[in-house]
């Protein structure tokens, strides 16, 4: 009974999801709403205060002649800079390589020959969650991926494509090495604690220790979820596309494989004699590691590495011919990105409109200082400021942003109370990552919906939300309650980095 009941409530929220327009209408419903809210928040004085630099933010009025001009001339901008669309470009050119010259079917049969067909939930997540070090790969490639994996076991394909997104996505803050999005943070926590104590310094490494069990928490809550919510309420997959069937390889298809193997082995090699020594080439202008143009440009060297082991692998294994194939086939991995340009051009206009009305910052502003008011103990606090920061992920994508505005008000909060500020750093971190499966101003959320489609053209919004809603869910549980038990225990969350300040 009780799975019959979450089966109708996630049936009812893609229902009603579902019904909404077109994703690219509904963003462009979300901008004008965008200019509506704008022009009355101007005539209602809607205000709040910066709290790093007591600057009074408004209400920007974008139904004015200012605003119509910024609208007018920023259009092509605003959709040529919106961050997915370029990195989706190029990634798509280097991996629809790999892909026509059957350089990733191979591998996907070579990997599921000999890996145990019980672990291959797990194996999605994890992957996906570890993805993060290399910058945006997870959405690009392992989400589609895990697709066509759970599609050649004969399991659903949206099933192994939400495994992955909520791995990707939903454990957007777990790793088992140090990210890139670590020392951003430390950075804006170090500022933000400035105000109580000038003297203080939160390290990049600052929350590792609880980032490294929670890959593994996180990995098997998804895994879980999978098994008893998604794929039941999947069922089997009916659709029209064709599975690739597990079948042993071909001695050409092994040869490819392993001069590609060879190539990467090599690119491998070429990148730790750049990264290793104190003075590598690969480098980044401060001498580290964090901030080199390997992580930094890592979709240019997906697609020099992705394209360069396809060719390889397709002159060796025969499916390439003439260079005529590799342009084809990097043609052909545009087509499916038609109605991902058509949507884009929408969601870049709402977001940018949305960022130019000051709107997010105010609900950030306005929420944290709301939340600040209330004189409660650690654990009250500590589930709140967990939703606070999963809410207002659903206005406002970029996680930096979000910790700019919040980490001045919650961080020296924290201080006074005698909480150390490594840990409402990783407070925030819980709450802007659970959400982000289920949040349309997540940057890549227009892409997930098209990688749907291929499987299910009558995916929407709503599909999208309903089946990733028990993730968000069961990810705040676990990850809040995995904290509550860190706290209780006084483990340090990182090296030298533990729960206390001494007030």
């Amino acid at each position: 009974m009780m799975n019959v009941k979450k089966s109708r409530f996630l049936g009812a929220v893609e229902q009603v999801g579902n019904a909404l327009p077109h994703p690219a209408a509904l963003f462009a419903l979300f901008g004008l709403f965008t200019l509506f809210l704008s022009w009355m928040g101007t005539l209602l004085g809607w205000e709040g205060v910066h709290p790093a630099s007591g600057e009074t933010i408004g209400v920007v009025n974008l139904v004015s002649k200012e605003g119509l001009h910024r609208i007018l001339l920023k259009m092509v901008d605003n959709y040529t800079g919106f961050a997915p669309l370029g990195i989706v470009m190029v990634a798509m050119l280097g991996i629809g390589i790999a892909e026509s010259s059957g350089l990733i079917r191979a591998a996907i049969n070579g990997m599921l020959l000999r890996a145990p067909r019980s672990a291959i939930t797990f194996m999605v997540v994890f992957t996906g969650i570890i993805s993060n070090m290399a910058s945006d790969l997870g959405y690009i490639l392992i989400i589609p991926l895990s697709g066509v994996i759970f599609h050649s076991l004969g399991r659903h394909p949206v099933a192994g494509m939400s495994a992955a997104f909520a791995g990707v996505s939903g454990g957007f803050s777990a790793n088992l090495l140090i990210g890139t999005i670590d020392p951003l943070l430390a950075g804006l926590s170090t500022e933000a604690a400035h105000i109580i104590d000038p003297g203080y310094y939160v390290m990049p490494t600052a929350n590792y220790y609880f980032m490294f069990v929670s890959t593994f928490v996180i990995a098997i809550a998804g895994t879980w979820v999978t098994r008893v919510f998604v794929e039941p309420r999947l069922g089997t997959y009916a659709g029209n596309v064709e599975r690739e069937e597990i079948s042993r390889l071909a001695p050409a298809e092994v040869r490819g494989l392993r001069r590609a193997g060879l190539l990467l082995l090599g690119f491998m090699a070429l990148m730790a004699a750049g990264l290793i020594p104190d003075q590598g080439f690969l480098r980044g202008e401060d001498n580290s590691i964090l901030h080199s143009p390997l992580l930094k440009g890592f979709i240019s060297v997906l697609f020099i590495v992705a394209g360069s082991c396809g060719i390889v692998y397709g002159y060796a294994a025969g499916t390439y011919q003439r260079h005529e194939d590799v342009v084809k086939g990097m043609n052909n991995s545009f087509r499916g990105l038609i109605s991902f340009l058509v949507l884009v051009f929408f969601a870049a206009q709402f977001v940018a409109w949305f960022k130019w009305s000051n709107l997010g910052i105010l609900i950030a502003v306005k929420g944290a200082e709301g939340l600040q008011q209330a004189n409660m103990g650690l654990i009250p606090l500590v589930l709140l400021f967990v939703v606070l920061s999963g809410f207002i992920n659903m206005f406002m994508g970029s996680a930096s942003a979000k910790w700019a505005i919040m980490g001045p008000v919650f961080i020296p909060m924290f201080m006074l109370m005698g909480y150390s500020p490594e840990l409402s750093q990783v407070v925030f971190r819980i709450g802007d990552s659970v959400t982000n499966v289920i949040s349309p101003m997540m940057s890549f959320f227009a892409l997930i919906i098209v990688y749907y489609e291929k499987y299910d053209p009558g995916a929407g919004i709503g599909t999208l939300i309903a089946t990733m809603l028990p993730y968000s869910v069961a990810f705040f549980v676990v990850w809040t309650l995995l904290l509550i038990v860190w706290i209780l225990l006084g483990i340090p969350l990182g090296p030298e980095a533990g729960l206390f300040y001494p007030a």
